[in-house]
């Protein structure tokens, strides 16, 4: 998903910082899990007539946000020898089986409540 390239320098601007010592499968994880609740939180509380509003005044925020999820991911996945594409597709899959169309069309339910 992340283009080659924009890889190469992420993980050239971490080895240059030496931060490859602090990036285990562990708090790259929790980072991300707090990365996601930072994203999360610029939505807390809005109601849902004010989202639109809240995504045009915080939309620089919520890039940052997502940039950091985006970093994060994709160092996790570098290191852990995923490739996020072929996860992707292999999930979407699985989701294919568990969410037939027929069943899931318009629907919010969980797989095991269709």
């Amino acid at each position: 998903m992340l283009n080659p390239k924009l890889l190469l320098d992420l993980l050239a601007f971490r080895r240059e910082r030496e931060w490859e010592q602090f990036h285990n499968s562990r708090n790259l994880a929790a980072a991300l899990a707090i990365e996601a609740g930072e994203l999360q939180e610029i939505f807390l509380w809005a109601k849902d007539d004010e989202l639109n509003a809240r995504v045009e005044e915080r939309k620089i925020e919520i890039e940052h946000e997502v940039a950091d999820i985006a970093i994060l991911l994709s160092y996790f996945c570098n290191d852990l020898n995923i490739d996020i594409d072929a996860a992707v597709r292999k999930k979407m899959e699985l989701n294919a089986l568990k969410y037939p169309v027929e069943k899931s069309r318009g629907s919010s339910k969980k797989y095991d409540a269709l």
